[in-house]
């Protein structure tokens, strides 16, 4: 009997101090270093580059710092099969990639310090730091998830899942609010711009992902990774090579189409009436031939022989085929199903969250203090929650719990929306919102954590997570245009109703995942 099929049957007492487990414990730190980077390239940037008087045309560049997010299952393989010269051998598969994400990050972090957007000549370097930043950061959420997996018996995720939420909120919180604060104190604000002030504080921030630094260096490489090496160096090497051509190829696509699509958006938009399906269908069809040119790329190089075509093979394809294969076609296809629209209601919501508080006339110490803080704290309680009835009560049932809330809440933001400005009401919205958030978050990474096969844990684990953002992303793109259309109240109720398939969904994957077992 492994050690999580034992906390089912120990009291509840006993289930909470099981939180102190090491590799629990472990998670709360590797989630705050995971934490730390992404507000540090968007929001944080982006009020450093408002107060530097950088004009809105330039800081279009930092868009390509969330590449990195949106596509880490590309490059997810070389962490599952690349070593890593000397540091692999010293420290394992995980840790070696572990610790080159994070000094990587901290070198970003560092690089933009020490560049100052008010000069023009800059703003390009600013960018490129912002996206190896985006792109180390990116990396290091997809070590740390294959890391999580293998360290620990299946049924404990749920726990490491919430710790890992709750590090991850408090980074986020120090790396936010934090950053701020210390460029505030010393010495910027806006209009009285002081580009030390924020050397300062971003190099405070490159110091505090040292927390990171010191957790790998301490935590052991778990046993499931430290597997048996296929192939030689300069095979590995070559594979990289193809990665590089092939990434290479796809960033040309974006860069030198930047032109052309400005003129196809306008001319769309007067033939749809609509400039967000404009939008839409032109991106699509960049993001669409940036793939196809990346793809054909590396089949070229595997065909001229660069790289085994056996290695491209187990590297990118196997570990897709392996999903299918282990749950069957039509399982398969209802849990990537569940996986892409499982957060829908939430994401597309939390879109138009700020502009409704806004809207409602909260002040900006209200939504900060409100909407922020106290909802950092209820969404850490709900991610603790999440895990503790989890392993209580098994990670499906706590799974459809997650989303009936997370819908249901969003009723309560209708209700906000006829009442308007209530600061009482706000708070019961927040508490109730964020801590139903932070519990389907924990079941959901748990779930997912459930699926992946430990051979391919950083491949397939990636893919997870990108398809979990992706669909409710493309849906959030026209929430702006749905609360003009119909009003805020009526776009809560319809953003409650499209969670509503999501729990046949799971009553559905419920019953087929327990039969199979």
């Amino acid at each position: 009997m492994t050690e999580s099929v034992k906390l089912q049957d120990r009291s509840w007492l006993e289930t909470v101090k099981a939180f102190k487990h090491p590799r629990v414990v472990t998670m709360l730190f590797l989630g705050f270093s995971a934490g730390v980077p992404i507000l540090l390239i968007f929001s944080s940037l982006s009020l450093w580059l408002r107060e530097a008087g950088v004009s809105k045309s330039s800081v279009t560049f930092f868009s390509w710092a969330a590449l990195g997010y949106s596509f880490k299952f590309v490059w997810a393989p070389l962490v599952d099969k690349l070593p890593i010269p000397l540091l692999t051998k010293a420290l394992g598969r995980r840790r070696s990639w572990m610790l080159l994400s994070q000094f990587s990050i901290i070198i970003a972090i560092l690089w933009m310090a020490q560049t100052d957007p008010t000069n023009p000549s800059s703003i390009t370097l600013m960018a490129l730091a912002a996206v190896l930043l985006g792109f180390s950061s990116a990396t290091q959420d997809v070590v740390i998830d294959a890391y999580r997996i293998e360290s620990a018996d299946v049924n404990l995720q749920t726990l490491m899942s919430s710790t890992y939420i709750a590090g991850y909120r408090i980074g986020m919180l120090v790396a936010g609010a934090g950053a701020l604060y210390l460029a505030s104190y010393f010495g910027s604000d806006k209009g009285s711009y002081n580009y030390q002030a924020w050397q300062y504080s971003y190099s405070i921030m490159a110091a505090v992902m040292l927390i990171g630094v010191v957790t790998t260096l301490l935590i052991k490489e778990p046993i499931a990774s430290k597997e048996k090496v296929n192939y030689s160096a300069k095979d590995y090497l070559r594979f990289l090579l193809l990665f590089i051509i092939c990434i290479s190829g796809f960033i040309a696509v974006f860069y030198f189409s930047s032109q052309f699509v400005k003129g196809l958006k306008s001319s769309l938009t007067e033939i749809f009436a609509n400039k967000h399906i404009a939008g839409f269908f032109v991106e699509f069809i960049r993001l669409t031939t940036a793939i196809t040119v990346a793809t054909i790329l590396a089949a070229l190089q595997v065909r001229v022989g660069i790289v085994k075509k056996e290695m491209a093979i187990e590297t990118y394809l196997t570990p897709i085929l392996d999903f299918f294969k282990r749950y069957g076609i039509k399982l398969a296809l209802l849990i990537l199903a569940l996986i892409g629209f499982y957060r829908v209601s939430d994401i597309v919501m939390g879109i138009v969250a700020n502009l409704f508080y806004q809207d409602l006339g909260y002040s900006k110490n209200e939504i900060a203090s409100v909407v922020k803080t106290f909802g950092l704290i209820m969404t850490i309680a709900g991610g603790f929650l999440g895990g503790l009835l989890s392993v209580r009560f098994g990670v499906m049932k706590i799974l459809f719990l997650g989303a009936l809330l997370s819908a249901g809440t969003n009723l309560l933001f209708m209700l906000l929306a006829q009442i308007g400005y209530n600061l009482p009401m706000l708070y019961v919205v927040i508490s109730a919102d964020n801590l139903s958030a932070g519990l389907a978050s924990a079941a959901f990474v748990a779930f997912l954590s459930s699926l992946t096969n430990i051979k391919f844990t950083a491949m397939q684990y990636a893919l997870f997570s990108s398809l979990m953002v992706f669909m409710p992303k493309m849906l959030g793109g026209y929430s702006g245009m749905m609360v003009e259309g119909i009003g805020y109240a009526n776009f809560f109720l319809i953003t409650a109703i499209i969670g509503l398939p999501v729990l046949v969904l799971i009553i559905i994957a419920g019953k087929k995942l327990e039969l199979r077992e």
